[in-house]
């Protein structure tokens, strides 16, 4: 799998450099490897620019790749022509790379980094049998989430950097 992974990442580097910013570059070769890694892997069917448009894709969807309010912006008309590839075959690899890896739109782990503070389902939990936002929570309680893994980082740490 090293070889089609190297060759997806290629070309998910390049539109990625060129078009978009390195926090896309990042996740696309997260998700070519996390698709790599399954049994059986997708990947091994197909070429690697329509793997590669279809991740790109996906990941564009969680963050709004499409939104001109977001940066980057781009549309998937645009996107189709950087990998070369038709929409139709783009949705159909996304249909597939999205079953694949269970991912929906604001998905934690699929989230761009400086996207995170404003994903809602990063920061919501389970306490005592309701649903709340980590980030209203007293510090304590978001310690002990931080070291269990389930946020990413202390609000009000990064607030004081800023």
């Amino acid at each position: 799998m090293l070889p089609v992974y190297e060759r997806i990442v290629g070309l998910t580097d390049d539109v990625c450099d060129k078009q978009l910013n390195s926090e896309y570059r990042d996740l696309a070769r997260a998700m070519t490897g996390a698709l790599c890694r399954k049994r059986p892997s997708p990947l091994t069917s197909g070429q690697p620019r329509t793997w590669a448009g279809g991740i790109v894709y996906v990941l564009g969807r969680i963050n709004f790749l499409g939104d001109r309010s977001f940066l980057p912006y781009m549309t998937t008309a645009n996107l189709c022509a950087a990998f070369g590839v038709g929409e139709s075959t783009l949705h159909a690899k996304a249909r597939v790379i999205e079953k694949t890896l269970k991912t929906r739109i604001f998905d934690p782990k699929w989230t761009l980094p400086s996207l995170v503070g404003s994903n809602p389902l990063v920061w919501m939990a389970e306490v005592n049998g309701l649903l709340v936002d980590l980030r209203t929570m007293p510090r304590e309680v978001q310690e002990e989430a931080f070291a269990k893994g389930i946020i990413p980082y202390i609000p009000a740490d990064r607030q004081d950097r800023s």
